[in-house]
């Protein structure tokens, strides 16, 4: 979906197909026919932006085999569907049963890593459409926190380096512009704005100094935003005043309990602890910022007074890093972290001139939800992805834009 913002540029709307999870090529064609192009129909618009999700092996066969490529070019156009974003974070297995902190390897010290994101770039300037010169790739924030010492941060930034000489390379034959955004996520080396910026401007020694190149900038997830608490007018300002770019944003709500320590809230909390993914939770507290790495493990105690003690301190509000479907918040006790979306949307877009021109709805969570939420056959799916597209569209529109054709 394609936005007119009041300065003249386009804003791009896409959703990400991470949702319906595919390791090889096949299964990215099937993607396109069995979920794309239905939720297409029901939004009632010839044409669609899908973040694409390439696992590794459906990469690779792209990248060497040409006529598969052109194939997956003509597939996209036959079904009114286009691409001007990928998701490069998870690099393989993530529609397995559990996928936990798997999800982080290969990080940025590893060559793979560097070997598939540059695919990835490669992929997506032969994929965009004719009329749009400009694609990003959401990425790993580095690493997870542990274990992460000098000479591992000193590798990833080489890799960095490495990737944005690709990407310009990339530019300088084909006329088209790609850039990476790290996508800062609870309990990653980059867990917040601020450590994007700490990442991005400062070099390891002996050679600090700021970082080179525009091609590396931040993906912003206002789910992973707001389960850190994070302020969206400071984490935006402080981008600007390092001029870091933001080449996508993934708009996404997390889960939001006011009263953890109610036994109501805490039972309506563990409908949501499920075994696939991480749900890194976090409280603010006045000793600052206290999380641990999944649900269950915060829900491990009520005692809140024991500083040494499992679990979670529960006398103020928790958020989980659980991407709740927007339109659709969950029942009371809980409530969603929608507002932050709103509040981090309306200084994105809202301004003068975009911040950035690439908004993707993330929901990757469907399928985890507590079962009686859960959509029951590809129809209800197809549903639910409509109506979070229904809700951007409507953010967007009262912001001012104008959708497209």
């Amino acid at each position: 979906m394609r936005f007119r913002h009041p300065d003249g540029s386009t804003v791009h709307l896409a959703y990400c197909t991470n949702v319906h999870p595919a390791e090889t090529l096949d299964g990215v064609l099937a993607q396109l026919r069995d979920h794309c192009e239905p939720v297409r129909r029901r939004l009632g618009r010839d044409r669609l932006g899908i973040g694409l999700w390439l696992a590794r092996d459906a990469a690779r066969s792209l990248t060497t085999d040409p006529a598969s490529l052109r194939a997956l070019r003509a597939e996209l156009d036959r079904r009114g569907l286009e691409v001007v974003t990928l998701n490069g974070f998870p690099y393989e297995g993530f529609g397995a049963d559990e996928v936990k902190y798997r999800v982080y390897q290969p990080d940025w010290t590893h060559p793979d890593r560097l070997a598939h994101t540059t695919d990835l770039a490669r992929l997506l300037a032969a994929l965009l459409p004719e009329d749009v010169t400009e694609g990003s790739v959401s990425t790993l924030p580095l690493a997870w926190r542990t274990p992460f010492d000098a000479e591992a941060a000193a590798t990833a930034r080489t890799a960095l380096t490495t990737l944005a000489g690709r990407l310009d390379a990339l530019e300088e034959l084909t006329g088209r512009s790609i850039r990476i955004g790290l996508e800062p996520e609870p309990g990653c080396i980059v867990e917040t704005v601020a450590d994007a910026v700490a990442a991005l401007t400062t070099a390891p020694s002996p050679n600090p100094g700021p970082a080179p190149t525009p091609r590396i900038g931040v993906c912003l997830d206002t789910c992973h935003l707001a389960t850190s608490f994070e302020d969206p007018r400071t984490a935006l300002d402080s981008l600007a005043a390092a001029g870091i770019p933001v080449p996508k944003a993934q708009l996404s709500a997390a889960l939001h309990a006011e009263h953890p320590h109610l036994p109501e809230v805490r039972a309506a909390l563990a409908a949501f602890a499920e075994p696939r993914f991480l749900h890194q939770t976090r409280t603010r507290t006045a000793a600052g910022l206290r999380g641990t790495d999944d649900l269950p493990e915060a829900l491990a105690t009520s005692d809140h007074h024991a500083a040494t003690a499992p679990g979670l301190p529960d006398a103020t509000p928790w958020r989980a890093h659980f991407h709740v479907p927007l339109h659709a918040p969950p029942a009371p006790p809980l409530s969603s972290t929608l507002p932050v979306l709103q509040d981090t949307l309306a200084l994105l877009v809202g301004g003068p001139h975009p911040r950035t021109h690439h908004l993707e709805v993330e929901t990757y969570t469907w399928q985890a939800l507590p079962p009686e939420s859960r959509p029951r056959t590809r129809a209800r799916l197809a549903d639910g992805i409509a109506a979070e597209l229904t809700l951007a569209r409507d953010l967007l529109t009262d912001l001012g834009l104008k959708e497209l054709p």
